[in-house]
């Protein structure tokens, strides 16, 4: 496999619902693609236990995670995919290249970059509404099994949409989950308002102290006024998330990595653009590896008449989250494998 000046015409960091189509759609185009993920294929995604909102017959992430390890080995067994095991910790492009840069000092080359890297779990410190010491560990509701809260009295704080997610997920347990949740929530709660194995608890504020015996203190403030303290046996983290943005992206004051404002070969897909759905983010994911090489065929010449076909053609590429426009920096087309 000859990959020219690089290492391979297209990179992917994230092999999640929209890193494997992004590569899946690049690699049906010929162009050689290197995968670069840090745990394992759809990671992340595997430990929903419910995905009733996902077309695809995919009931539960497990399903759509073992889904999207078999679309890329399809792919790897065609020569055209690398999965290389490792952590990206910063992306740059450059006139000539883009660059991800992983934690063990290898850095790689391409065209482009598409840079998935999805949504990370809010931690305690993250949530203005709640006072914790920093070194608190609340591990996050969605990865919990309910055999772990077996006979125990559990507090969850926020009741972001993994709350009834979790539940349906798992109707058989008798776990009961007292949640807490500030106003900024209240909207998600209406889907599990009815639900019989948790209650929910507007507050102001929350604070949260570990004590003696692996337990821990909550004192929950009221909008009302008055507050009261109480004691429980575990508490879980169910904030939401937050953009798992990369060093190298402009990030804006949302978190959010807009796609305009990056530079032209470094690519955004999925959570990292905003908040989506599981169906809207591979369909994002596929648009990512299109573009770089929908681009490398777009323009008949290079700039000065130079043909797009030479070794180092030099035309113009603009991605913004709505279309595919031309700007004035200079950038070469992406290598993809002859198919003749």
């Amino acid at each position: 496999m000859n990959h020219g000046l690089f290492d391979a015409g297209l990179l992917v960091v994230g092999a999640g619902p929209a890193g494997v189509p992004a590569a899946v759609m690049a690699s049906s185009l010929r162009m050689t693609t290197i995968v670069v993920e840090a745990v394992a294929v759809g990671s992340k995604v595997a430990a929903i236990g419910a995905l009733e909102n996902v077309p695809g017959r995919w009931t539960t992430g497990a399903a759509l995670a073992d889904a999207l390890a078999s679309d890329l080995a399809r792919h790897q067994a065609a020569g055209r995919v690398t999965v290389l095991t490792g952590r990206a910790v910063q992306v740059a492009g450059h006139d000539g290249r883009a660059e991800a840069a992983l934690d063990d000092g290898q850095v790689l080359t391409a065209g482009a970059v598409v840079v998935a890297t999805g949504a990370a779990t809010l931690s305690v410190e993250d949530a203005a509404w709640i006072e914790a010491p920093v070194d608190l560990m609340t591990p996050p509701l969605w990865r919990t099994a309910p055999e772990q809260l077996a006979d125990r009295h559990v507090v969850v704080l926020g009741s972001d949409r993994p709350l009834g997610t979790w539940l349906w997920a798992h109707p058989d347990t008798a776990t009961h989950l007292d949640v807490l949740y500030p106003a900024g929530d209240a909207y998600k709660t209406d889907e599990v308002s009815d639900e019989a194995r948790g209650r929910l608890d507007l507050v102001e504020r929350v604070a949260v102290a570990a004590i003696p015996g692996d337990r821990f203190r909550i004192t929950a403030y009221h909008p009302a006024g008055g507050s009261h303290t109480f004691t429980t046996d575990q508490v879980l983290s169910n904030m939401g998330s937050k953009p798992a943005a990369l060093d190298g992206l402009v990030v804006a004051a949302d978190g959010y990595c807009p796609p305009e404002l990056q530079h032209p070969r470094v690519l955004v897909a999925g959570d990292l653009k905003g908040a989506r759905l599981i169906a809207v983010t591979m369909g994002d994911g596929s648009r990512s590896g299109l573009l770089p090489y929908f681009e490398a065929q777009t323009l008949p010449t290079g700039q000065a008449g130079r043909p797009v076909g030479s070794q180092i053609a030099r035309h113009n590429l603009t991605i913004s989250d709505l279309a595919l426009t031309v700007r004035a920096v200079p950038i070469c087309p992406i290598r993809h494998e002859a198919t003749g």
